[in-house]
């Protein structure tokens, strides 16, 4: 049983809370030091599974590429699939190509188009760095992940915790019955027709880089570029 799973289980002694928390700290403290200098940095999620012949995969290659040549660095979970296509994308177009996996007790095999792949043991802290880090978000066809990260970051959007952040959703007629399940909301009236308009659904990579990059500039700190790592704290671009 993982450290995570123990937690979640419910109140533990005062020792094992102790350890837990000084554990999250460390894997925080990995986060920031893997990821502080990465720059302006767009997340793709998608599904592993789509293999190299199927055109979501060509699609999350094609944006990735876009992405990188406009100067964002791509981050994505550092697996096969979805992720394997937006590594290679940023690759190609020369730009840095990241991962952030979580560990799980079946092993993932990080994708050959990585310059820096990190290992985070935590969900909950694999979620905050991957939200800090990014400038935006492209959400491709995927499953019960995919979505979790996309309706965490949709909340933060709705109560104000972050702002000016673009979420780009591609596979539109994948996710047709998400968007009426949106429209549906703003129908009933249990969400305001402002909460999605940070949000995009389209399948052209023009459009969604346009998208992206106009909610971008209305949030510079998240495109400044940081400052240099310091030798004497061992860190590095």
């Amino acid at each position: 049983m993982t450290s995570e799973s123990s937690f979640l289980k419910g109140h533990q002694s005062r020792w094992k809370e102790l350890f837990f928390t000084i554990r999250v700290f460390f894997q925080f403290i990995k986060g920031f030091r893997n990821l502080h200098f990465i720059g302006p940095c767009i997340t793709i999620f998608g599904s592993a599974r789509f293999k190299e012949d199927h055109p979501y995969y060509q699609m999350s290659e094609e944006m990735a590429f876009n992405l990188s040549q406009a100067g964002f660095a791509i981050m994505t979970g550092g697996g096969p699939g979805i992720m394997e296509a937006a590594n290679k994308g940023a690759k190609k177009a020369g730009g840095i190509s990241l991962g952030c996996n979580i560990e799980l007790p079946f092993e993932q095999k990080a994708n050959p188009y990585l310059d820096r792949f990190v290992n985070i043991k935590y969900f909950f802290v694999r979620k905050e760095l991957l939200r800090k880090y990014s400038t935006g978000f492209v959400v491709m066809p995927g499953g019960l992940g995919t979505l979790d990260e996309f309706f965490e970051v949709i909340t933060l959007i709705q109560t104000r915790k972050i702002s000016n952040f673009p979420v780009v959703v591609m596979g539109v007629n994948y996710h047709e019955h998400l968007r009426a399940y949106f429209e549906k909301l703003i129908s009933e009236e249990t969400v305001g027709f402002t909460d999605f308009q940070n949000i995009l659904f389209t399948d052209e990579i023009d459009i969604a880089l346009e998208h992206i990059q106009a909610y971008a500039s209305k949030n510079p700190s998240k495109l400044e570029r940081p400052q240099k790592p310091l030798w004497i704290l061992g860190e590095r671009k």
